[in-house]
């Protein structure tokens, strides 16, 4: 089981999140989730780089990022053998109440540490349902691993009476969009195709590792707008994040797939990085 090993909110350990937070009133923030592994965080400058990107959009000023590594580093000092740390940042308090965001408090920054069990019998591929609830396309904040993250929470709790290891999310426009907490690519004629992420859904870490191993593995990878077709008329599939890296898909509704060489080979590469 895992549980809460550690947490340091504006550097303050076991510090409470104040009521008036904006993360919490309004889910004004974004978040990162790491996997560590023998207390190193894996591709931290790539999730840091992702929140400082996120950050700019949403005009959230942060100028706390040595203090924020000073916790990441207390966090990874005690970290077990497997774990996953989480880094929010919100906008702060909320000097009113009201929607409308003012300048005067400072962004506010969470560090969490939580023990992590390893990921177990997922080599053979993973099964995928189909979620009921559709995700609004277009998106102001596509890409973003904003705070606001009803949608998901909703979807998971549909996929709960399910088998399954996730569920596809579609769009309202009809197209493929992610797991509920993955990336996803299909694998066609000896090359990915993955769906965008500048109108709709996240901007993965771990997604954007693949496009960048691919590339220096030769593998041809591109982002195509799917709909469901293109999924059960592709040669195999697999998801991707943070926690669980490169997993093969067995098996959408009743379409299933084979074992791809391709998926097997991004799964190994990326296995040995950390950076």
């Amino acid at each position: 089981m895992s549980g809460l090993r550690g947490l340091w909110v504006d550097g303050i350990e076991g510090a409470p999140v104040p009521a008036d937070d904006r993360g919490l009133q309004y889910g004004d923030g974004l978040f990162e989730t790491i996997l560590v592994r023998n207390g190193v965080a894996r591709f931290l400058e790539l999730h840091l780089g992702r929140l400082e990107r996120g950050l700019a959009r949403l005009s959230i000023p942060f100028v706390d990022g040595p203090r924020l590594r000073a916790d990441i580093s207390r966090a990874l000092d005690r970290a077990p053998p497997l774990a996953i740390l989480k880094l929010i940042i919100t906008r702060g308090t909320a000097e009113r109440r009201g929607y409308a965001p003012t300048t005067g408090s400072p962004a506010r920054h969470i560090v969490s540490l939580w023990s992590a069990a390893p990921l177990t019998g997922v080599e053979q591929g993973v099964e995928l349902g189909v979620a009921q609830l559709r995700l609004p396309e277009p998106s102001p904040f596509a890409g973003l691993k904003h705070l606001n993250r009803l949608e998901n929470v909703m979807a998971a709790a549909e996929a709960m009476a399910s088998p399954a290891f996730e569920s596809l999310l579609l769009s309202t426009a009809g197209h493929v969009v992610s797991g509920i907490a993955c990336n996803c690519f299909l694998v066609r004629s000896g090359g990915l195709l993955t769906p965008p992420v500048d109108r709709v859904g996240v901007a993965g870490v771990m997604r954007q590792v693949v496009l960048r191993e691919a590339a220096r593995l030769g593998i041809p990878a591109r982002e195509q707008v799917l709909e469901l077709q293109d999924v059960f008329e592709s040669d195999a599939m697999f998801i991707t994040n943070a926690r669980i890296g490169v997993v093969p898909v067995r098996r959408v509704r009743e379409h299933v797939f084979g074992m791809s060489d391709i998926a097997l080979r991004l799964r190994d590469a990326i296995e040995v990085l950390d950076a």
